[in-house]
């Protein structure tokens, strides 16, 4: 359910280009296999985003995703990212069809994935879904 307070955070990000102490937020890095080993085995929350440049659904995401990064509640949230064109092997290591799909770890297990979501609320219950 879209709250107002959804909405206004949304708002300002899409309007500031970010939030207001975005240094709290988790970035999101570029995908490597450590890094990506090391959050899995400290049993961190963990978001694999497969975008493309060209994606419109996948450019809608990216400001939900810089709201909820700067979320207290997923502030130790890992996020990160894959290009689909330019790192195939990724994209079918993760069983990834397309672009604009979120997947979500808790540690090593695989909790939740989501193809093409663009709802801010649906996005935050498939995120809370690592806590």
């Amino acid at each position: 359910m879209t709250t107002r307070r959804h909405v206004l955070v949304l708002a300002a990000a899409l309007m500031a280009g970010g939030l207001p102490g975005a240094g709290q937020a988790a970035a999101p890095v570029a995908f490597d296999p450590a890094a990506f080993a090391a959050a899995q085995a400290e049993g961190r929350p963990i978001l694999v985003q497969i975008s493309a440049p060209w994606c419109p659904i996948c450019r809608a995401q990216k400001p939900i995703l810089a709201t909820f990064s700067a979320d207290p509640r997923f502030k130790n949230l890992a996020i990160f990212t894959i290009d689909f064109d330019s790192q195939r092997d990724l994209v079918r290591r993760f069983g990834a069809q397309m672009q604009s799909t979120l997947i979500v770890y808790k540690g090593a297990a695989e909790v939740a994935r989501s193809v093409g979501e663009t709802q801010a609320e649906w996005i935050e219950q498939l995120l809370e879904k690592a806590l």
